[in-house]
């Protein structure tokens, strides 16, 4: 029987973490011999491999331990890569060589897999004066200009998507500017944004205020608190970015606040780390640990649990030896803190076996007691391994007791690090798992609500067909499993029917007993007021949150509903008869092409493409036939020569269609659906998925403008732009890599539900 939960499950194994031979051949016959391959690799760091071998396997076996994707992927393959998710890269110098030098950094950190963070408000701002070279200095914004295409280089050579995160303080002369760069659709497209707000800002806030904007102790401006909260609260409710990290709580709490300080990200926020610092994650699964699930004895072995947590963290230090570090810097700041970020997922569908409703007071306290015994045997195992091997090596015992998070570790804890001391400086973290969480059969990601208790997922089969398939969540299958076709209980919820204010307490409660920090998104509601959203960032600043993200669909950031695949028609009347002509007359096709004539008359149309040095102009000529106007012949030109070759072969292939007459309508909806598997854009609003599309849609302008078409996506079978409709499955913007419409916010992170892509890597 396969291990395998689900098929989407299987699938993902494929695609994403089978070790396969450079020509797709496999060597992982099986997922067992994927987790045989990992714990081996882990357990080879060890004094004894063959006295832990087993032990990791059978924490891997069935799913339990889910370490993160490029442990899953690299571990025991011997390829260059790095075992690390996230970096946050050293500190960026004021000075134009130590700005290359940073690039040249981020560049080979990319080029291993690895994301990475970095705090620009180290770059002077925009006009100031730049000594010795009589100019006045461009800002740290055209800096990250130069770091998003490095990123889209690094990408288009073949390597995985890169991500990125860019941090800036409140505090900083060009804040506003950092605030408002995502409204610009073509601009730093590979980097998420988030403003480092301080303590002293949010008072400022909440007393009305007034905030210096200052850097190198020079006030460059003041403003008024209110008026720039507003504005970042703005820019989020609208383009969902900049996210907020509350970053004087963050060094507060942090365990190793006496030697470093905190002023970046990893790209998905919830691994707030140093200059190099660098951090490998993993996840216990709790959906696969409760026993008697939907009973009323429904639980969690709380000692199975100690005994996994125990184990991961050991296969988690082991992997700060295993991995391989894309500069010298990451591996010694890596190997002199250990530091780790283990965490959770599936943890809404445990509660749902629990008979608790995600959100309420009751599950919030249930979250909090299982991470409070996640946190302590994690700690205790590592203390168990600073007896065995000893220490990280910057660790002092009083320091660090006095320190961050260990001021409210339990007695007994601290007491054992006192004797024995801790072989990882910090622990715990809540990281994003929405591919493992498909991997391991669609079970809720991280600590999110269930997003959608079934979607339909069509696959592509190797005949180039696609079927589709229902994928459901993983409790919402058990119970189906037990309890037949029994109406689902009212403590089932989900992310769409969540008050935002639920979101926060969940991620309150398990903030308290996390070192680093969570990456989960606050799902909001289209049609929420300006002034409940702001209430939302409020609420988890006061609550201890240690930043927070929102996703507020609408049509810029992309929606999360399903589309009308089918025009509307009359019944009993043929589909031609609506497409492709003007209201009441007949479509016309003709046997053979027709001669061109002499002169046509047409329309030139520019179509300017972000990211391309070069416009395209197209023009459409037009034919009357039966005195309707038609689309008879296309030219596409171009100055960039990487486009000569397509765009000839387009003219022509279209051209010879529309001379055949006929329905051509299908031009419009073949060309729109076509997705470029880098990334598309957003153009004046809409995101649109390659350039393709965007002919697509220039050519269908024009056919409503000559009334061959009634209007955008009328006339169509299947218009992938047409508005949403219904409330059954998630709808999102097209995903980069399998082109349906799936992508949709989850822990802070654009995912797609159909392949499992992730634009955070």
């Amino acid at each position: 029987m396969s291990r395998f939960a689900a098929p989407i499950a299987e699938q993902i194994w494929d695609m994403k973490y089978r070790f396969k031979q450079a020509d797709g051949a496999p060597i992982d016959g099986t997922v067992e011999d994927s987790w045989r391959r990992i714990a081996r690799a882990l357990a080879s760091a060890e004094k004894r491999p063959q006295d832990w071998e087993e032990t990791f396997f059978a924490a891997l076996e069935d799913f339990k331990y889910l370490p993160a994707g490029r442990i899953t992927a690299g571990a025991g393959t011997a390829r260059s890569v790095t075992l690390f998710n996230c970096f946050v890269m050293g500190t960026i110098p004021d000075s134009m060589a130590g700005i290359f030098d940073m690039l040249k950094e981020a560049a080979l950190t990319m080029q291993q897999g690895g994301g990475i963070g970095y705090d620009f408000s180290t770059i002077r701002p925009k006009g100031a004066t730049v000594h010795g070279v009589a100019a006045d200095a461009s800002g740290p914004l055209s800096f990250m200009d130069v770091w998003d295409a490095m990123c889209r280089t690094i990408m288009s050579a073949g390597s995985r998507r890169g991500a990125m995160m860019a941090t800036m303080r409140c505090d900083h002369p060009d804040i506003e500017d950092f605030i408002g760069a995502k409204a610009d659709s073509a601009r730093l497209r590979m980097f998420n944004l988030s403003v480092l707000v301080s303590d002293a800002f949010m008072e400022a806030v909440k007393a009305g205020g007034s905030w210096d904007l200052a850097f190198d102790g020079k006030v460059y401006r003041t403003v008024e608190a209110r008026d720039l909260w507003n504005r970042i609260m703005r820019a989020t409710y609208d383009y969902a970015e900049p996210g907020v990290i509350f970053i004087d709580r963050i060094n507060q709490a942090n365990n190793l606040n006496y030697i470093e300080e905190i002023a970046a990200t990893n790209p998905c926020g919830e691994q707030p780390l140093p200059p190099y610092g660098a951090c490998l994650l993993g996840s216990i699964n709790l959906a696969r640990l409760v026993s008697a699930p939907f009973e009323p004895g429904a639980h969690i072995d709380e000692e199975a649990l100690d005994g996994l947590v125990a184990t991961a963290v050991r296969m988690m230090d082991n992997v700060v030896d295993a991995s391989r570090f894309p500069l010298p810097a990451q591996q010694e700041e890596a190997r002199n803190k250990r530091r780790i970020g283990l965490g959770v997922t599936g943890l809404a569908d445990a509660l749902l076996m629990k008979g608790l409703r995600y959100g309420s007071e009751e599950a919030a306290a249930q979250t909090e007691r299982w991470l409070h015994r996640i946190a302590r045997a994690a700690y205790l195992a590592s203390v168990e391994l600073a007896k065995e091997k000893g220490a990280f090596p910057l660790f002092d015992a009083e320091k660090y007791l006095a320190s961050g998070n260990m001021m409210q570790m339990d007695e007994d804890v601290r007491a054992a690090i006192r004797t024995h001391g801790i072989r990882n400086a910090l622990l715990t973290s809540i990281a994003p798992t929405g591919t493992i969480s498909l991997y391991a059969g669609n079970v809720s990601s991280g600590i999110e609500p269930v997003f959608a208790y079934a979607y339909t997922r069509k696959v592509l089969q190797k005949d180039g067909t696609r079927t589709e398939e229902e994928v459901v969540d993983y409790a919402v299958q058990m119970w189906r499993d037990l309890k037949g076709d029994a109406d689902l209980p009212e403590h089932f919820v989900n992310a769409q029917t969540l008050d935002p204010q639920d979101h926060v307490r969940m991620q309150a409660a398990a903030q308290k007993w996390i070192d680093s920090s969570i990456s989960k998104t606050i799902n909001c509601p289209e049609d929420i007021s300006f002034e409940a959203f702001k209430d939302v960032y409020m609420m988890a600043y006061e609550t201890g949150c240690k930043g927070c993200t929102t996703y507020r669909p609408n049509e810029v950031t992309g929606s999360v509903l399903t589309v009308s695949e089918t025009a509307d028609v009359a019944p009993g009347e043929a589909p031609e008869q609506v497409r492709g002509t003007q209201e009441g007359a007949e479509v016309v096709y003709m046997s053979e092409p027709l001669d061109r004539p002499q002169a046509l008359e047409g329309q030139t149309y520019k179509l300017k493409w972000p990211d391309s040095e070069h416009a395209i102009y197209l023009t459409i000529n037009d034919i009357v036939v039966g005195g309707h106007r038609r689309p008879f012949e296309v030219f596409i030109n171009s100055k960039n020569m990487e486009h000569y070759a397509w765009t000839v072969a387009l003219t022509r292939m279209i051209s010879a269609v529309f001379r055949r007459g006929g329905d051509v309508s299908f031009v419009v909806e073949e060309l729109k659906a076509v997705f470029d598997p880098r990334g598309g854009a957003w153009v004046k609003g809409k995101y649109i998925p390659s350039i393709l599309a965007a002919i697509g849609g220039v050519i269908e302008r024009h056919m409503i403008a000559i009334g061959f078409l009634e209007g955008e996506g009328m006339g169509l079978k299947s218009d992938p732009q047409a508005k949403v409709v219904g409330l059954d499955a998630p709808r999102g913007k097209a995903c980069p890599s399998c082109g349906q419409y799936s992508m949709m916010m989850v822990e802070g992170c654009m995912t797609c539900s159909n392949c499992g892509h992730s634009k955070c890597g």
